[in-house]
């Protein structure tokens, strides 16, 4: 079964294109989001995913309708290929039910892989100046205040909370809060906690 997604944004309401271009491709089935791209939360997009089966292909007029960026499109079609559900972008001629559609896909995760590798340099080249500059300070540690942390601490070691738990109350993330951790459990460490 050949099934469409169509994305428009308030800006750009260019819906009836879309519609057209889906029938002329002999799409059975069409999920459509009116939502800007950047938003995660696309309900047609998800109900999309859940309804699509095994030899099923998805149909998009570009895969910028699809996906927010390189790797938003990588990991969605990674998700379509563990389904056995094929995918097809007409402006950019890639069908991944053929060899060339494969490979064109294996080029756009070798650019993306590229760009970023090449951001990632860019990135530390620009902090080596700026540290020999004296301008670089890092990151501002992220503060906790001690009594609310050592309160938290020990309902998580106590086994009363979780850990997931644990990070909300105390508005942190995973590798935040395991540093905070071990900091706590090694005062004599090099980084001390900050103390509001």
């Amino acid at each position: 079964m050949k099934v469409g997604y169509i994305r428009v944004s308030t800006e750009e309401q260019n819906e009836a294109r879309q519609e057209v271009l889906m029938d002329q491709l002999g799409v059975e089935k069409v999920f459509k989001d009116k939502l800007s791209g950047k938003n995660t939360d696309r309900p047609e997009l998800k109900a999309m995913l859940n309804f699509m089966r095994d030899g099923d292909i998805l149909v998009v007029e570009s895969y910028s309708r699809l996906a927010r960026s390189t790797v938003d499109l990588l990991k969605i079609i990674d998700a379509l290929d563990e389904k056995g559900i094929g995918f097809i972008s007409h402006k950019e001629n890639i069908d991944t039910t053929t060899p060339q559609g494969r490979l064109m896909l294996t080029i756009f995760a070798g650019i993306y892989e590229f760009e970023r590798e090449c951001m990632l340099q860019r990135q530390k080249e620009g902090i080596a100046i700026a540290k020999a500059q004296g301008k670089y300070k890092g990151r501002k540690p992220i503060e906790v205040d001690q009594t609310t942390f050592e309160t938290v601490y020990t309902e998580w070691k106590n086994g009363k909370i979780k850990a997931v738990e644990a990070m909300k109350k105390l508005n942190l993330s995973k590798p935040t809060f395991y540093r905070k951790v071990k900091e706590y459990e090694n005062p004599s460490s090099e980084i001390q906690m900050e103390v509001v």
